[in-house]
């Protein structure tokens, strides 16, 4: 009979459970609080949020030797560092009446330029327009060594083949890529696509 008043005597356990949550929560909110508070939950930077418009000139090059031109203006959004972008290009090449090579982005003519910032420095703003054109990409034909630029006006080998290569935006992708200051983060903000590619 003792066995089952023991049993049944519960008297003891409602404060012992109590004292074990009431711990509880208190190791919880220290280690919340303790993280905020020596910065170990760090922020993480988010993409600006941004419109941009490409307005886009199809030159036929097999006829011509005029060259591609893209126009990028930001429309609308946030104001960013022209730092902060860089232009990610693949699917662009230079192209004359009887040959075709793959051209790459160097803004000016400086091989591993791809910033908005090597075209327009500043803040980039609402209204704020760039080109990028036959000037802004080199291609390598011929073994002509040094890359030239796909603007047409170009020789691509000082030999026998006076082709002038121009560049061909039609079947490319062009991304507009933000990076935190940090360099942690980046985002596309928005593509482009050529109406071949």
């Amino acid at each position: 009979m003792k066995l089952r008043q023991l049993l049944a005597d519960d008297g003891a356990v409602s404060p012992v459970i109590g004292v074990i949550l009431m711990v509880a929560i208190t190791v919880i909110l220290a280690a919340v609080i303790g993280t905020f508070v020596l910065g170990l939950g760090g922020q993480t930077a988010t993409a600006p949020q941004a419109s941009f418009s490409f307005d886009f000139t199809d030159n036929d090059q097999t006829s011509t030797d005029d060259a591609d031109v893209l126009s990028i203006t930001h429309e609308s959004g946030t104001a960013i560092s022209s730092e902060r972008l860089t232009f990610a290009v693949s699917g662009a090449t230079a192209v004359d009446a009887d040959e075709s090579t793959s051209a790459t982005l160097a803004i000016a003519g400086t091989s591993g330029d791809t910033s908005w910032d090597d075209l327009s420095s500043g803040t980039v703003s609402a209204g704020n327009t760039v080109t990028l054109d036959g000037g802004d990409f080199l291609y390598n034909l011929d073994g002509a060594g040094a890359g030239v630029a796909a603007d047409g006006t170009n020789d691509d080998s000082g030999t026998a083949d006076g082709d002038e290569e121009a560049l061909d935006l039609s079947g490319a992708t062009v991304r507009i890529v933000w990076t935190s200051e940090s360099g942690e983060n980046s985002a596309t903000i928005q593509t482009w696509t050529g109406p071949d590619a």
